[in-house]
C-alpha cells in the first residue's frame, strides 16, 4: 500500500525565526508533497523543486522589476525614496533596463581582473590569521569571513577598507527589506534601511572627488565613465549599484565561509579528504554553495499567467523560488542532504541563474577558496568551541552571527 503525506498546512511558517537554525526539513515536505504551493497567508506562490526553480530563474515573464510591488506592500509615501533608489539596482530591473545596466556596471568586473588579485587575496587571508594564530581560537566570522570580503570590495571599489565596520552596520540595516516576505517588512524596519540608503550615498558622494582627483583604477572611478557608446550612469544609478556590489560583494561570502567551515567541522571525514587532497577545494566550495547557500531565496512578479509545474500563476502575482531548496533536490543531487565533497557535476542555484547569474561569482570563489585553503594548512585540529550557534535576524540572507573555533 502507498502512503500519501498530506500537503503541509496553510499558514507555511515560512520567513520567521523559527526557521533560521534549520529550514530544510520544511523545504523537504513541500518539495515532496506541493513543489509549487500557493500561500494563502502570504499571497504567493512558493516554489521549491530544483526543476520549477530553474525554470522560473530562466523565465522573463517573471518579473525582477519588483521595487512597485514593495513600495505598494509598505503603504508609506514616506519610503517613496528608498524605493526609487532600490528601482535602479540592476538586482530589482528586467532587460532592457537590466542588460544595460550590467554592461555599465560589471565592465571592469571580469573574471581577468578577479583572479589577477589571487597573491592579494591570499596575503589578506595569511594577515587576518597572522592576528589570531597564537590565541588558538578564534571566531571565523569576526576575524576572517566578514573581514576578508569587506576588504576586497572596499578596495576595489576604491573606498578606504578601514570603513568596512561602518559598511556593515549600514549594510545590516539595509538588507532588511529582503530578509522576508516584504509584507512582514515593517515600516520601522523599511525606515532603517533608508536611512541607511542615504548615508552610504552621502558616503560614496564624498568619496568621489579623491577617487577622481587621484587617478585610482577603481570600480567607483570605471563604474562613472562612459562606455564606448558614450552611456553613461546616472548619479542615483551610479550609487545606488555600488550600494549592490558593497552589500552582495561581503555578505555572501561571509556567509559562504562561515557555513562551509561549519560544514567540516560536522564531517570531519570530509575535511580529512580536503587536507589530503587540497585540489579538492574548488568542488568543495560548490558543494558549500549547493548544500547551504547564504541565499535563501529570491522573488519575482508574473507579468502573465504562466504554467509552472502543472500550476497556472496569475498575472500580477508574487513568486518565491527558493534556492536552497532546490539545491537539496534528490531528483538533481543524490543523498542532498549529505556533504560530500567531492561531489560531480555541480550545476546548483546558490549563485543564479539566467541573465541575473551573481556578477561577483568568480570573486566569491576565488575567496571562498584561498580562505579555506589557507585554513586547512595553518589551523590544525580545528575544533568548534560551542555547539550553540546563532543565525543573524534575515532569514533570506542565513549566515550565522559567529562561528567560536580552537585548533593547534
Amino acid at each position: 500500500m502507498t502512503l500519501t503525506t498530506a500537503p503541509p498546512p496553510d499558514p507555511v511558517p515560512l520567513f520567521g525565526p523559527e526557521m533560521l537554525a534549520d529550514p530544510y526539513p520544511l523545504y523537504h515536505r513541500l518539495r515532496a508533497v506541493d513543489p509549487v504551493h500557493w500561500s494563502e497567508k502570504f499571497d504567493a506562490w512558493i516554489l521549491t523543486r530544483f526543476d520549477e526553480v530553474s525554470a522560473g530563474l530562466n523565465d522573463l515573464r517573471l518579473s525582477s522589476d519588483r521595487a512597485a510591488l514593495f513600495r505598494k506592500l509598505a503603504h508609506s509615501p514616506e519610503l517613496d525614496p528608498l524605493f526609487s533608489f532600490l528601482s535602479k539596482r540592476m538586482l530589482l530591473t528586467d532587460p532592457p533596463t537590466h542588460t544595460r545596466l550590467r554592461g555599465l556596471v560589471g565592465k571592469d568586473f571580469t573574471a581577468h581582473v578577479v583572479d589577477a588579485m589571487r597573491p592579494h587575496i591570499e596575503q589578506l587571508v595569511d594577515g587576518f590569521l597572522d592576528k589570531i594564530v597564537d590565541a588558538g581560537r578564534m571566531d571565523i566570522i569576526r576575524d576572517l569571513a566578514f573581514p576578508l570580503p569587506a576588504t576586497v570590495i572596499t578596495e576595489m571599489l576604491g573606498l578606504p577598507p578601514e570603513d568596512r565596520d561602518q559598511i556593515k552596520k549600514w549594510s545590516d540595516d539595509f538588507v532588511a527589506y529582503i530578509s522576508k516576505h516584504p509584507s512582514q517588512v515593517t515600516v520601522e524596519q523599511y525606515r532603517r534601511s533608508m536611512a541607511s540608503m542615504t548615508a552610504m550615498v552621502d558616503y560614496f558622494r564624498a568619496a568621489m572627488p579623491g577617487i577622481r582627483s587621484s587617478g585610482r583604477q577603481c570600480l567607483l572611478h570605471a563604474m562613472e565613465l562612459p562606455d564606448a557608446h558614450g552611456d553613461r550612469l546616472s548619479e542615483e544609478e551610479l550609487f545606488a549599484n555600488a550600494n549592490l556590489l558593497l552589500i552582495a560583494g561581503h555578505e555572501t561570502t561571509t556567509g559562504l565561509i562561515g557555513s562551509g567551515v561549519l560544514a567540516l567541522l560536522k564531517n570531519p571525514d570530509q575535511m580529512q579528504k580536503l587536507l589530503a587532497d587540497p585540489a579538492l577545494i574548488p568542488g568543495a566550495v560548490e558543494e558549500f554553495l549547493r548544500r547551504d547557500g547564504p541565499v535563501q531565496f529570491t522573488n519575482r512578479v508574473a507579468l502573465e499567467d504562466v504554467v509552472l509545474g502543472g500550476k497556472t500563476i496569475r498575472r500580477g502575482q508574487l513568486v518565491f523560488l527558493f534556492l536552497a531548496a532546490a539545491n537539496r533536490d534528490p531528483a538533481h543531487f543524490p543523498e542532498p542532504n549529505r556533504l560530500d565533497v567531492t561531489r560531480q557535476p555541480h550545476k546548483h542555484l546558490a549563485l543564479g541563474l539566467g541573465h541575473h547569474f551573481c556578477l561577483g561569482a568568480p570573486l566569491a570563489r576565488l575567496e571562498a577558496q584561498i580562505a579555506f585553503a589557507t585554513i586547512l594548512r595553518r589551523l590544525p585540529n580545528l575544533r568548534l568551541e560551542t555547539g550553540h550557534l546563532q543565525y543573524r535576524d534575515n532569514f533570506n540572507l542565513r549566515i550565522l552571527q559567529s562561528l567560536p573555533v580552537r585548533f593547534g
